[in-house]
């Protein structure tokens, strides 16, 4: 029997065979900063397996590298707005968080609003490296700015915002140029409460203490303007419909099972019991 794929080999043993795209032709061709996101929690082997099938996709090379790691720290008020808006599934909502691209060393702070239709608004701006774990005068008011037409209090919101959640972990990142669509593959998935946070010698924040984790699995995002892609169509055909997963409100919900989570019931059950 052959063993299973494991996750950290993805980008090493697999992607290889893929035909190297660089930042500016992604974000030249599919940069989809408006677009729909579907989500799948999937075994290695099936990646392997939906690589395999899709050769003419690109994948994300930088400076010789196709596996990066990633990190963010995520922001919400003291009674959760965020968390809650996802939970019970508000038609607008929003995340707060700043993102940091741990192997280039380059960071950005991102607000995320999900429209009325189920489009996601991504705005980001560049950000300090030491500033990854606070919210600087200039990213408040820049995140009071994007909210402004979602939210009725945006400024007084923006005001409350406090680090709660840190995530980190790998992703490697397809495209496909004719369609325009996206695939990115994230593997160990780690969630800690931002309270747990401490910084090493190198002076990156890392999480310590209480945190879960995504072992043995991929975590898929199918990206597009907003029609099904062919990715989505491999996946539904095998049997795999898109699970309800948000990295921090599953990560959130994992730590504290007081809070409402029915809306991620079945993946918090699935993989991370």
């Amino acid at each position: 029997m052959t063993a299973p794929v494991k996750p950290a080999a993805l980008a090493d043993a697999v992607v290889a065979a893929f035909a190297p795209v660089s930042l500016e032709e992604i974000q030249d061709r599919a940069d989809l900063q408006t677009r729909v996101d579907r989500k799948y929690v999937v075994p290695t082997d099936l990646v392997v397996e939906l690589l395999t099938a899709h050769p003419h996709l690109g994948v994300l090379e930088i400076d010789g590298l196709r596996r990066f790691g990633y990190e963010s720290v995520y922001f919400d008020t003291p009674d959760l707005v965020s968390y809650r808006g996802a939970a019970h599934g508000r038609r607008r909502r929003f995340k707060v968080r700043t993102r940091t691209y741990t192997d280039a060393g380059d960071c950005v702070f991102e607000v995320k609003v999900k429209g009325g239709r189920g489009e996601t608004v991504k705005e980001r701006l560049p950000y300090g490296l030491a500033d990854a774990a606070t919210i600087t005068p200039q990213a408040a008011a820049f995140a009071g700015t994007v909210l402004h037409d979602t939210l009725p209090d945006a400024a007084g919101l923006v005001d409350g915002l406090r680090p709660t959640m840190i995530t980190a972990y790998d992703r490697t990142t397809f495209v496909d140029h004719v369609a325009g669509t996206r695939l990115t593959c994230d593997t160990s998935l780690r969630c800690a409460p931002a309270r747990d946070q401490v910084t090493d010698p190198g002076g990156e924040v890392v999480a310590g203490g209480e945190r879960v984790e995504l072992a043995d699995c991929v975590l898929l995002e199918s990206k597009s303007p907003g029609a099904v892609t062919a990715i989505d169509r491999w996946l539904w055909a095998r049997g795999h419909r898109p699970d309800r997963i948000s990295k921090y409100c599953v990560g959130l919900a994992a730590l504290d099972p007081a809070l409402p989570a029915n809306r991620w019931h079945r993946t918090l059950v699935r993989y991370f019991s």
